[in-house]
């Protein structure tokens, strides 16, 4: 459906703007009428990684006046095999504020607001107020059902975007237009069974292809051209290279969306059962070490998937990753005269995994809190962190 433009036009380009940006001042759709509403936008982005690099930066390079970041992490080593808007120069270094400099290398007309805290229930209607439309290109659940709830009860527009893999997905939400977010998903996955790109990967360039098409959404709803995707999800392959679009409707059952919640909680991190079977069965990964040095007669399992076990592992750890305890393949595999320890990358999948183990009657069985990093953090720094 075509909507009106989003934002009024600002008074005129200067002469440098009219340079800067005329190979959109040639298209008719958007012309200098269109080029001074992106000039007089304010957009917020939620998070300045995957998704957020090349929507800022190609956000920036479209003109939009004012950009807002939000984002409380540091640039770590591995984020620069997709997040270009960081460089080697910067790991360390506030992703916000790398965020800033390349942006104002790419455009210095493009105004910068830096939000460092962590996006809560607190401070998100403070900080979405103001802003004619956000994108949201971060990587949880809770964060996402926080920023659709805030935009909802400020009617901001927002264009969401997901990647995981080789797989991403992209849709405008505008409640007062068509569908939001809890329309697409109306609760969250349980916890534990859809990885975070941390713990299943994604290919680097599919953040490009993916933010690309969402600045392209922010443009069309800024200049009021085209047809937004309000009421359709686009799906993107990059294995098998295809796009498909599905519709998505409003739910006439959905609950209204009246105020802010807990969204950890309602997300959860962990299964309550998980969190009730770590909860005195939790060893650091120090203790592991001590009790390798010691010589105890135990049983290490490594429940990650194979090509994570290829890439750093612990010493004598043996491979049966968590899916095979959840369906109890895994059970008749274990010694039943040494105690069962668990461990996964960071410390969540091997809580499920010990919770199914407990159920099956391994009282004793105790996993590594922190997983595979804490071990490379607090034991071994010559290995490889992922």
């Amino acid at each position: 459906m075509s909507l009106p433009p989003l934002v009024e036009p600002a008074d005129e380009l200067t002469v440098d703007e009219v340079r800067r940006y005329s190979r959109h001042l040639i298209i008719p759709d958007v012309g200098m009428d269109g080029q001074k509403r992106l000039k007089n936008a304010k957009v917020l982005v939620v998070g300045a990684g995957g998704l957020g690099s090349p929507a800022l930066l190609y956000l920036a390079a479209a003109g939009v006046g004012t950009l807002g970041i939000i984002d409380f992490d540091v640039v770590d080593e591995s984020n620069l095999q997709r997040q270009v808007i960081h460089g080697q120069s910067d790991v360390g270094k506030p992703k916000a504020e790398s965020a800033r400099e390349s942006i104002e290398e790419v455009n210095p007309y493009t105004t910068v607001v830096l939000h460092k805290e962590r996006l809560d229930s607190s401070n998100a209607l403070e900080i979405f107020d103001g802003y004619d439309l956000v994108l949201d290109g971060t990587d949880n659940f809770a964060t996402r059902y926080l920023v659709n709830d805030a935009c909802v009860l400020l009617n901001i527009p927002y264009v969401w975007g997901s990647i995981f893999r080789f797989d991403g997905q992209v849709s405008v939400f505008w409640n007062e237009h068509g569908p939001n977010y809890r329309d697409l998903y109306p609760e969250p996955p349980p916890p534990g069974m859809v990885p975070s790109c941390a713990e299943g990967g994604v290919l680097g360039v599919l953040c490009a292809s993916i933010g690309s098409v969402m600045v392209n959404e922010a443009i069309k709803l800024i200049a009021g051209i085209g047809d937004p995707l309000v009421g359709r999800l686009m799906i993107f392959d990059a294995l098998e290279m295809t796009w498909k679009t599905v519709k998505v409707r409003k739910d006439p059952e959905g609950e209204p969306i009246t105020g802010l919640i807990d969204y950890e909680e309602f997300c959860g991190t962990v299964s309550d059962e998980a969190q009730e079977a770590a909860a005195d069965s939790t060893i650091t990964a120090r203790e592991l070490k001590e009790k390798m040095d010691n010589g105890e007669d135990f049983y290490l399992v490594d429940v990650r998937e194979k090509h994570e076990y290829d890439i750093v592992n612990i010493p004598g750890s043996v491979l049966i990753p968590k899916g095979e305890f959840l369906n109890g393949e895994a059970f008749g595999k274990l010694p039943q005269d040494k105690q069962v320890v668990l461990h996964c990358k960071s410390g969540q999948r091997s809580a499920e995994a010990l919770s199914a183990l407990k159920g099956a009657g391994f009282g004793d069985a105790v996993h590594v809190g922190g997983g595979v990093l804490a071990w490379v953090n607090q034991v071994d720094p010559s290995l490889p962190a992922y």
